[in-house]
């Protein structure tokens, strides 16, 4: 039977995986899938996440629940070799081997881009996972419990001050989240005040979310602006040891949660690990039908979609454009993967990627968004209720449509929740600490488990 290999579980991946066994007939073929969680991050809802209004589980789609007859590996491609059909893979447990595939699909997705900045590998957090939206979350919970029991003076401000880089969608959504929340924790902490609340957005190009035009760029930074944020454009970290941040403005400030969004780098097994053909940015070479390689020289065998592909956007008037990485390119594209290789299989022929844009809609807190479609624009709540709608419908699976839809009405109806969870990070803590303190008891009987007569 025949080996089709994906590498990667993403949006084009699992969508990929997912439309093959839909598609593929009985002992056609095998669908092997490696990536090192065991879950599909929806990341349009991390900034949710952050913000506690999506729970982090709902974001997160099990590749097993739904890729039922696809094997599984939990671990990375270190190497491929498609001139020979074979990868080097790393599991998350185990010795390293060799597998060998027919067909090869590469969705390794790309990876959060950092610079050689002090103190950003000791101190930021990421914004591309699930677990990094959650310990986002905690953090900023955590600080506010811990500046309340402070006097005013450098540490209490210190923990109420936030710092975000990068001002594309991902950056720009996560903070206005993170400064949506804190102003209503303000509620909760009658200790604190509005004015201590110190939010800075650091974006080293003149203008945020290149992805709309000037006019509601510039209105997006105002938004928040008059709802008391710092945004700093032409402006770049320059180092943040210590927690102390200073900016290329010549700005310092000491903050307690540097959050890092600025902007995706190609995945390095992609880049520098294969022999497939890459262009100059490290994206993998593919036609417009997603097979890799040119229309005068194809790779015979090998596919790739999302954000580790330069798919070309036969939709765009440029000439030599290609896709945005983004969730609406990747998922359809990873649908397109599913046909086209079961139309190759086939003999059939596959067809070309094409897709118009249907517009960009950032979320900027709770009730407030922004919606652009070519000259269309939607500021406020309605374009805040677009983006829940829009992203209700497009995340996979009526299960998570509903569980989220549920946990929106529970918050609507009583509020957010805002218990911190930080402790979960080290769950020995409490255990080892506890041990230590009552070593002197040993002999007594054991806790408060269920007894017998």
């Amino acid at each position: 039977m025949r080996e089709i290999l994906i590498v990667g579980g993403g949006y084009a991946g699992f969508y990929a995986a997912w439309g093959l066994e839909k598609t593929l007939r009985p002992g056609e073929a095998r669908v092997t899938v490696i990536d090192p969680r065991p879950y599909m991050t929806y990341q349009p809802f991390l900034p949710e996440v952050t913000a506690g209004s999506v729970e982090a589980r709902h974001a997160a789609v099990s590749m097993r629940r739904h890729l039922r007859t696809s094997r599984l590996i939990a671990g990375t491609v270190s190497q491929i070799r498609h001139a020979d059909r074979v990868v080097d893979v790393h599991p998350v447990s185990g010795a390293d081997y060799e597998l060998h595939y027919d067909t090869l699909v590469v969705t390794a997705g790309a990876v959060t881009r950092t610079f050689p900045i002090p103190g950003i590998a000791e101190h930021a957090i990421g914004l591309k996972h699930v677990e990094e939206a959650v310990a986002i979350r905690d953090r900023l919970l955590t600080a506010f419990d811990q500046a309340a029991s402070l006097p005013r003076g450098a540490e209490r401000q210190k923990l109420l001050t936030v710092v975000v880089v990068g001002g594309g969608f991902s950056g720009v959504e996560g903070f206005g989240e993170l400064l949506s929340l804190a102003t209503a924790m303000l509620k909760s902490y009658p200790e604190l005040s509005f004015e201590e609340l110190s939010f800075h957005l650091v974006e080293a190009r003149g203008r945020i979310l290149p992805e709309v035009s000037d006019k509601p760029g510039a209105w997006v930074v105002r938004s928040l602006e008059r709802r008391g944020a710092r945004v700093h454009l032409n402006t770049q970290l320059v180092s943040a040891e210590g927690g102390h941040v200073v900016l290329s403005s010549g700005e310092e400030f000491d903050s307690a949660l540097v959050v890092w969004a600025a902007g995706n780098a190609s995945n390095p097994v992609v880049h520098q690990h294969t022999d497939l053909p890459v262009d100059e940015r490290g994206l993998i070479i593919v036609r417009a039908d997603l097979r890799v390689g040119t229309n005068s020289h194809p790779i015979q065998d090998a596919w790739s979609a999302g954000d580790d592909a330069a798919v070309p956007d036969l939709a765009s008037p440029t000439e030599g454009a290609h896709t945005v990485p983004n969730a609406q390119h990747a998922v359809r594209q990873g649908k397109m993967l599913a046909k086209n290789i079961a139309a190759d299989l086939r003999g059939g022929t596959p067809r070309s990627y094409q897709h118009h844009s249907l517009g960009v809609v950032a979320t900027l807190g709770l009730g407030r968004g922004i919606f652009q479609y070519k000259k269309i624009v939607i500021k406020g709540l309605p374009a805040w209720l677009m983006h829940r709608g829009y992203h209700v419908l497009a995340v996979p699976t009526w299960e998570r449509k509903i569980r989220i839809l549920m946990i929106w009405l529970t918050a609507a109806l009583f509020g957010r929740d805002l218990v911190s969870l930080a402790a979960v990070q080290h769950p020995r803590d409490a255990f080892v600490g506890s041990g230590a303190a009552s070593s002197h008891i040993q002999g007594t009987s054991g806790g408060s488990g269920h007894g017998g007569a």
